[in-house]
């Protein structure tokens, strides 16, 4: 296959995902059948794991291929934190009960999200513990929710 139709492939499928929601390698298979430029199965996987598309919940919770570090279908809760700043960490959700907090990933990433949040020097936050796509922190004694928040929002 010529280089240039690869290119073209590698950019159709990353207009495909970024544009819907494509739940399965056939539909995406589909919509390149539609765009002229049909591949196989095993050249898609190749495809997608050369772009690092992943698959991540839209806000549904229906499985579907995102681009990397696309936010689009990731939500936040209990904060007045900019959402923008939530999505970069990688958090889902965020639920509190007394000195400690359950913070939701996408699955798969809340060992990245718990290394950020222990790296970031949060003096508030007193440590991380992290699953699959969980992470409890302890909180500092008598620290508002809000201000954990607001910091959580400001790592990068």
């Amino acid at each position: 296959m010529a280089l240039g139709k690869k290119n073209g492939r590698l950019e159709i499928i990353k207009m495909i995902v970024s544009s819907q929601e494509m739940a399965t390698q056939e539909e995406l298979q589909a919509q390149l059948d539609i765009a002229g430029y049909p591949c196989s199965q095993a050249t898609l996987v190749r495809d997608l794991h050369q772009l690092r598309i992943t698959k991540g919940q839209n806000a549904d919770g229906k499985c579907v291929y995102m681009m990397p570090g696309e936010q689009r279908f990731r939500t936040v809760s209990d904060t007045h934190v900019t959402v923008d700043g939530m999505h970069r960490l990688g958090v889902v959700r965020v639920k509190f009960s007394g000195n400690m907090a359950v913070v939701h990933t996408p699955p798969g990433h809340a060992g990245h999200v718990a290394y950020d949040i222990d790296n970031a020097g949060i003096d508030e936050i007193l440590g991380t513990i992290a699953g699959d796509d969980t992470v409890m922190m302890v909180l500092a004694e008598g620290v508002d929710r809000e201000t954990v928040m607001n910091k959580l929002g400001t790592i990068k």
